[in-house]
């Protein structure tokens, strides 16, 4: 894997920017009128096996899109029901808005003692269909906005990721707003 992802944001980096919304459709819409951003691609339902919140199963279903805005990607996620998940607890403590940067590691196991050797707690850890697993760890700095994940850079991720990247390189910002996931 190269030292940089194929939408030119480099490994060991933040490539991802999330909010957790209440109207997944209404927020694709602000993001695109209001920010430029898009297209975004939708799943209606993710609901993986394997989760695990707080050292526990969860079943906790949510709605993802993703589209970019320049070199970063952007990631809207609509929790779909009120189990216990690293979504509904942003929400309960400081409602909707911001909840994690993403960063891009070649191996997240690999990377993931350091970030708890210097107190990060992991908060939820789940297998994701481009390989891999991503890790969500609390923010121990007070001043910081919200999680971080690490994200495993595969090649399905890099294929996949540059692929919506290359999309809104050649959006007209109107045709095909919303799209089916990659």
């Amino acid at each position: 894997m190269a030292q940089a992802l194929g939408f030119g944001q480099r490994i060991g980096g933040v490539v991802q920017t999330a909010f957790v919304v209440a109207d997944i459709r209404a927020a694709i819409s602000h993001f695109q009128r209001d920010l430029g951003a898009g297209p975004f691609y939708l799943l209606d339902h993710f609901l993986g096996e394997g989760q695990i919140y707080r050292g526990a199963p969860s079943e906790a279903d949510v709605a993802i899109a993703m589209g970019f805005a320049g070199h970063m990607q952007i990631e809207l996620i609509q929790p779909l029901d009120d189990h216990p998940s690293v979504y509904r607890e942003v929400i309960e403590q400081r409602g909707y808005g911001f909840h994690h940067f993403g960063i891009a590691f070649e191996d997240v196991d690999a990377a993931l003692p350091d970030y708890l050797d210097r107190g990060h707690a992991l908060a939820f850890r789940a297998p994701v269909p481009t390989g891999g697993s991503v890790a969500y760890l609390d923010n121990i700095d007070p001043a910081g906005p919200g999680f971080l994940e690490l994200i495993p850079a595969t090649e399905g991720m890099n294929m996949f990721f540059t692929a919506q990247w290359q999309a809104a390189q050649d959006w007209d910002g109107r045709t095909d707003p919303v799209r089916p996931f990659l």
